[in-house]
């Protein structure tokens, strides 16, 4: 029994709104952080559903690609974060408005 495409689609809009608030919505960083993660695995729902509906996996190649590059830019992200808490003592997104030290 196959998925309908409707319920891959339906998934990844809930899944990007979810992200798309947290982004907006949020002053924390690591939620900031973690709903564009969200937003970006909503994206590769919409890749998966569409591969399978024209049954081809170059959508599926292109979601592989996103998780590693998702992988490294979640690695890259921390560390930014971590630096910055230690430089301010905080993780408030209001709180650097400034880039100088």
């Amino acid at each position: 029994m196959a998925i309908p495409i409707e319920w891959y689609l339906v998934l990844s809009a809930f899944l990007f709104v979810i992200g798309a608030a947290g982004v907006l919505m949020r002053r924390n960083l690591f939620i900031v952080l973690f709903s564009i993660e969200l937003m970006m695995n909503a994206v590769n729902i919409n890749l998966v559903g569409f591969s399978r509906l024209h049954e081809n996996l170059i959508g599926q190649n292109f979601v592989l690609f996103t998780m590693t590059v998702a992988a490294a830019e979640a690695a890259i992200g921390l560390a930014i974060v971590t630096a910055l808490y230690r430089n301010r003592r905080t993780l408030m997104v209001d709180m650097f408005d400034v880039m100088k030290g």
